[in-house]
């Protein structure tokens, strides 16, 4: 039975099964857990040794790492375009 209610005719081809991720190498995950902490003491060191609010703080955290996110897509897309 589908989601819609149909049945399934035995006749009907069978669904192939999703695709599997490729596996994220432990550099990539170095790199990411590198980037999350400097990006944490960033927003400390803003908030506890500059004295700015932690709202300010956690924004100009927040920002950089949108920004790192920003570049690491648009590298990405690069990279994918001269594979193609």
């Amino acid at each position: 039975m589908t989601v819609d209610g149909e049945l399934r005719s035995e006749t009907d081809p069978p669904t192939a099964p999703p695709p599997v991720p490729a596996p994220v190498s432990r550099a990539t995950v170095l790199a990411y857990a590198s980037v999350a902490v400097v990006l944490a003491s960033w927003v400390l060191f803003g908030w506890l040794v500059q004295q700015q609010g932690f709202v300010d703080s956690l924004g100009e955290g927040l920002g950089a790492a949108f920004t790192l996110l920003l570049i690491v897509s648009v590298v990405g897309s690069v990279r994918q375009h001269r594979r193609d």
